[in-house]
């Protein structure tokens, strides 16, 4: 049995908000929240695919302290726009 598109969507949201490192889960959700629901097909994937990462990794990339994987550049540019006052104080 698949699982629907909804049923993905809240599975994905739940693996947003329960990561390892609070300031991953306060990002994520912010963004699942925000946009998830938005997402094509494929950009669903690719973000389930990211939800497997490292979070520390998560971090670096977001925060821009490492070059994030090609793959994932445009959603992690996504994902920090929404991270203002979380990896860095708001303007």
């Amino acid at each position: 049995m698949s699982e629907s598109a909804e049923t993905r969507l809240k599975r994905l949201r739940m693996r947003s908000m329960r990561r390892g490192i609070k300031e991953m889960d306060l990002i994520l959700v912010a963004f699942a929240d925000a946009e998830l629901a938005d997402l094509g097909a494929a950009e669903v994937d690719l973000y389930d695919r990211l939800l497997g990462e490292n979070d520390h990794d998560l971090y670096q990339w977001v925060s821009g302290q490492v070059q994030t994987p090609a793959p994932y550049g445009p959603l992690i540019a996504r994902i920090a726009a929404r991270a203002n006052g979380i990896v860095k104080p708001e303007p």
